[in-house]
């Protein structure tokens, strides 16, 4: 008589985001060990405007021996579990997991897959008897009654965690374990209870359904707006009346985004350009919920120089200049700036041996003399330090980072890039001629739309944007 065959279930368990713009979406942990930090070569990798305390290789969770452990990689700001900072720990389900004091949370969750998911068996020798399975000492055995409310708490809970997706599984469990009970009073309990959940995945079609509309209608009412501001000769009262009608409309649709049925839906897919200009712009500190479609439009003219008629120089700065962005990469990285401003020498210089400019700029960031003696460089007939890659690059951070103090918080980093084309002064005196509300004058999005800036300057911000965002992909552009 062959061995009996007893399947034994095997759990999985997800990391859940509970914070940032991210909140609710699960990570399955696979077998083995798996990796999480900022850098791209991890098999979680998290980034965004609330990953600055998360660092390059920040922690690991592995399972060994039917455990799962979670291990600090040498973060910087440290790995807490369930508030205390640890290097090595057993997890337990439902455990918090914070990267940084103030950095990402997630949840650890666990659960055991169904027998037939699982490979695994164990072998019971000929003669063996196993023991009955019988209900724990005090306990009444599950009923009707009991199978219902622990279906609608998973159900619930699944909703709260921003599970999606679970409307079949929880049917498709609860009929199983129904059938076994072999009880004609009980099926019809179970089609009662598939019937509840066929109505709320219908309600939750109808939601979604009722959140697209409100999308679109906000969406259009954004988009005539924008196009008044693009092509009306109004006046400076005109404009920002409807400034402010943006702004309000920009305010419905993202308390809308905030909806759970929202993020789950999937209502909206933007175009990969779009969604790579908000990515930056989000890491910048200048989010805004509608983009100007002429900035969308001016990078995308830029991307498309760069595949054409400049792909040599971009050839050659994603190239054989490759190591000199790494570099910038990472004194800006140490000095707390973006990293991604190393694609500002790319637009300036194309990091060309020894380029000088018609005014006299000179080197990778094509610093003037005066700039470049200002922050600390040598320029004379013996030495000049602006071709020095290390040297200038250092000095390009101070100036950076004067330039998003002087121009305040939110879209600082956007004004900053149009001072370090035009200058801060020139850009003040730009801004003066046309804005006479100093809080408007902050805000880039709003110069922009009401043109305020000049043109120069309205081109080379999408021109810095274009490369940054072929330089994150160079591959989906052919580099």
């Amino acid at each position: 008589m062959p061995p009996e065959i007893v399947t034994i279930p095997r759990t999985k368990a997800w990391l859940v985001a509970r914070s940032g713009p991210l909140a609710g979406t699960r990570y399955l942990l696979p077998e083995g060990r798996t990796r999480i930090g900022r850098s791209p070569d991890n098999d979680v990798v998290l980034q965004g405007p609330n990953t600055a305390t998360v660092s390059a290789q920040h922690l690991e969770i592995l399972k060994e021996e039917g455990c799962w452990r979670i291990h600090d990689a040498g973060s910087t700001n440290g790995t807490y579990l369930n508030g205390e900072k640890i290097v090595d720990a057993e997890l337990c389900a439902q455990a918090t997991i914070q990267l940084g004091n103030d950095g990402p949370e997630f949840s650890f969750l666990m659960e055991e897959s169904a027998p037939s998911d699982l490979n695994q068996t164990l072998v019971i020798p000929q003669g063996t008897v196993l023991p009955p399975l019988r209900p724990a000492p005090g306990a009444e055995p599950a009923g009707e009654e009991a199978l219902i409310k622990e279906a609608v708490t998973r159900a619930r809970r699944a909703r709260l965690e921003g599970w999606g997706g679970q409307t079949m599984n929880l049917m498709r469990d609860m009929v199983h374990r129904a059938l076994r009970r072999r009880s004609r009073r009980f099926l019809a309990v179970i089609y009662a209870l598939a019937a509840v959940l066929v109505l709320t995945s219908l309600y939750g079609y109808w939601k979604i359904r009722l959140l697209k509309e409100e999308k679109a209608s906000i969406d259009q009412r954004i988009q005539e707006i924008e196009t008044r501001l693009q092509t009306a000769q109004a006046t400076p009262e005109q404009r920002d009346s409807l400034v402010s009608q943006l702004d309000a409309f920009q305010d419905q649709a993202e308390a809308l985004q905030h909806t759970l049925l929202y993020r789950v839906g999937g209502i909206y897919k933007e175009p990969f350009v779009t969604q790579q200009i908000r990515q930056v712009m989000n890491e910048f500190g200048a989010e805004m919920y509608s983009i100007p479609p002429e900035f969308i439009s001016r990078v995308n003219f830029y991307i498309q120089q760069y595949q054409g008629p400049d792909r040599a120089k971009m050839e050659r700065s994603f190239g054989d200049e490759a190591p000199k962005i790494a570099i910038m990469r990472r004194i800006l990285e140490d000095e707390k700036m973006p990293p991604d401003f190393a694609y500002i020498p790319v637009v300036e210089s194309s990091l060309a041996a020894r380029p000088t400019s018609s005014a006299g700029a000179a080197g990778p960031w094509q610093f003037t003399a005066v700039t470049a003696r200002v922050y600390g460089l040598r320029v004379d007939r013996a030495v000049d330090e602006r071709y020095e890659l290390r040297k200038s690059t250092y000095a390009a951070c101070h100036f950076l980072r004067n330039l998003i103090l002087d121009f305040g918080a939110g879209s600082s980093v956007m004004l900053a890039l149009a001072a370090y084309n035009l200058g801060p002064t020139a850009v003040k005196q730009a801004i003066m001629k046309s804005v006479q509300d100093p809080i408007k004058q902050r805000n880039f999005w709003y110069l922009y739309r009401v043109r305020a800036l000049p043109q120069e300057t309205r081109e080379y911000v999408p021109k810095v944007f274009a490369a940054i965002i072929i330089g994150r992909n160079p591959g989906h552009f052919g580099f």
